[in-house]
Parts: structure tokens; C-alpha cells; sequence
């Protein structure tokens, strides 16, 4: 591609994932399946005007996402499951709620929020901040909380990736901070069979015990799920791990986390912070433009390494080390007691 088209080709970025979002709302990708479908038999199950959804079926197969025959009979590609509901490893929480109504509006304010110099557009949108917003708004929290357990499930992946041939031998308990549904504690209890844990999450998160992952994982007579607020206390543990916790929060409130666990943890103890670590500036990264997310929906950002090591120090914890996911997405800072 030429810079021409390169640059053409970010400004129709919107149209790619927009497109996809419609698939998703309206259900294409649970309707079509490996086998052949006219368009005509998936525009009438779907309640769609034939016409109208043979050219959004026909873009979806542009996109790789579905595939499609001389006689607009269209099957769904490996890529396309992914956003089925039923995939194991669903990604269509997260396009509903990030390419859905509320999201969206939010990117128009991106210019005036860096000439003023005050970020959190969603402050500014609908007079509330992210999670307020989400516990006043049953419709809203159930996508929010569908897209939260697709991203956990794909950065647990990762976090295992960063933890590989960590010695968890001395740890006995570990606690997941704002863990939310628990598949990244139940990984690991499933992993390390003399490991116990605890989740820390709100109430509303875990009042419905048959979506938590300690049952569906085997491994709930290990796992602990505790209600309650990180800003007031945690559950006194030997290991904490936190992922993608501390990126939604300023320096200060972060420094306010990490000391309520550093009072709870025992001697000698251990909190892990995954998140999306920012590189230099020689490499093009995802978190750079994940940062940006984050400065429309809340107060926090995306951190260098450094940057967590320094909110460690300033909660006093000492930290020991970073490791990365093979893919370097994700970093994972440990800190000590």
C-alpha cells in the first residue's frame, strides 16, 4: 500500500468495525454457521429486508468474516465464530460494547478534552463516570459485564503466557482484586492444584453464582468470592494479582489500592499488576492506542513499566521485575513486601 492508501485506510477504519457491530447486533454471526445459507433464509429468520442485509452480509464476507458463494449462499469463517455467543472464546461482548451507542458518542470529545486539558468523556457525555453509570443502567452493565469476561479470557491467555515458569511453590493463597466472574484466579488454581484463592469484586458482579468460573473451572472448593470495594479493604491473602484494574484509576488512587494491600499482605508477600505496559517510542503499539480509550471512558491511562514500578514504590512495595507475554501485549510488574 502506498501512504496514500495507508492513511485512507485508518480514516475507513470506522466503517470496518461499524459494519461488523451491525453483524453483531443483529445476530448474522449465531445464525450463520459452516454450512451454506442463501441470504434470503438469513435475512428471514433474522426478521431482515433481504436486500438491505444481503449488502451488509456481502461486506461481512470482504471483511473475512463470513464467506460467501456465486449464489449468495454465505457460511461463517473461523474469524467469524469468534463472535458467536456461544464461542468459547466470544469476542461480542466486547464489539457491542465498544462499538455500541454509548462508546461511540464518546470519541467526539477527544479534541476538546486535550485542549482543556481534563480527560473522562464519559463524565462529560452523560453527567456520570463509567462505573456509575453502569450500576444506574441494567442494559448497559449486562454488555459491560459481557465484553469484561470476552477481555478476561483472552488477557488470561496472556497473563499465563507472562507467568509461565513463575514459582507459585511458597504462595498458598491468592487473592484477584476486582477479579470479576474469576477466570483468571480459577486458571490459575486449575494450573497449580496447591493454591487456594479469593476474588475481591463488588456484589453486583458476583450475585449470580452460576456465571462465576469457580464452578464452571472444577475448582470451587478452592475459591473464595468476596464482596466488597478495593478503596476500603481487600481480603488478607499472601499474593494479590490485578489485571487491568489500575489503568481505569489516576496515580493517586492507584497508590490508595496498592497500600490497602500492602497493609493486608502477609511478610515476604506478593502483588502482581497485569496490564498493557507502554513501550518506547520505537515501536507502534497497541497500548498507546488503548491509552486513548482510556482517556474517553475514565480518569486512568496506560503506564510504562517504569511508571507501575513507581506507583509500587510510592505504596511501599519494592519492585523485583516485569515479564511480558510472548506477544508482548501484556507485562506483568511484580512487587514485594
Amino acid at each position: 500500500m502506498t501512504d496514500h492508501e495507508k492513511t485512507l485506510d485508518i480514516i475507513f477504519g470506522r466503517w470496518r468495525s461499524q459494519i461488523l457491530y451491525a453483524g453483531v447486533k443483529l445476530g448474522v454471526f449465531d445464525c450463520v454457521n459452516s454450512f451454506p445459507k442463501n441470504a434470503s433464509e438469513i435475512a428471514k429468520q433474522l426478521n431482515l429486508d433481504y436486500s438491505l442485509a444481503y449488502r451488509l452480509l456481502r461486506a461481512l464476507g470482504s471483511l473475512g468474516l463470513l464467506r460467501e458463494n456465486a449464489n449468495r449462499n454465505f457460511s461463517i469463517t473461523a474469524q467469524g465464530e469468534l463472535l458467536g455467543k456461544d464461542h468459547p472464546q466470544t469476542l461480542r461482548g466486547i464489539a457491542l460494547l465498544e462499538e455500541g451507542v454509548e462508546h461511540y458518542a464518546l470519541w467526539k470529545h477527544l479534541p476538546s478534552m486535550i485542549m482543556d486539558g481534563k480527560q473522562n468523556a464519559f463524565l462529560r457525555e452523560y453527567g456520570k463516570k463509567l462505573f456509575e453509570y453502569r450500576d444506574s443502567n441494567p442494559p448497559y452493565r449486562e454488555v459491560f459485564n459481557e465484553a469484561m469476561s470476552s477481555y478476561s479470557s483472552i488477557q488470561t491467555v496472556w497473563i499465563s503466557e507472562a507467568l509461565d515458569g513463575y514459582d507459585f511453590s511458597k504462595i498458598k493463597h491468592v487473592c484477584d482484586v476486582g477479579g470479576g466472574q474469576g477466570h483468571l484466579l480459577c486458571s490459575l488454581l486449575v494450573k497449580y492444584p496447591h493454591l487456594k484463592g479469593s476474588v475481591l469484586e463488588l456484589g453486583t458482579v458476583i450475585k449470580n453464582k452460576e456465571i462465576l468460573w469457580g464452578k464452571k473451572m472444577g475448582v470451587e472448593d478452592r475459591c473464595t468470592y468476596v464482596a466488597g470495594d478495593m478503596f476500603d479493604d481487600v481480603p488478607t491473602a499472601d499474593a494479590y494479582i490485578m489485571k487491568m484494574i489500575l489503568h481505569d484509576w489516576s496515580d493517586d488512587e492507584c497508590v490508595k489500592i496498592l497500600s490497602n494491600i500492602y497493609r493486608r499482605v502477609s511478610n515476604g508477600g506478593t502483588v502482581f499488576i497485569a496490564e498493557h505496559m507502554v513501550p518506547g517510542p520505537e515501536k507502534q503499539h497497541f497500548s498507546k492506542l488503548f491509552d486513548i480509550h482510556m482517556m474517553c471512558v475514565a480518569s486512568g491511562r496506560e503506564r510504562t513499566a517504569e511508571e507501575y514500578a513507581d506507583l509500587l514504590k510510592r505504596a511501599g512495595w519494592k519492585h523485583t521485575k516485569t515479564l511480558h507475554s510472548h506477544s508482548g501485549l501484556m507485562g506483568v510488574a511484580e512487587g514485594n513486601k
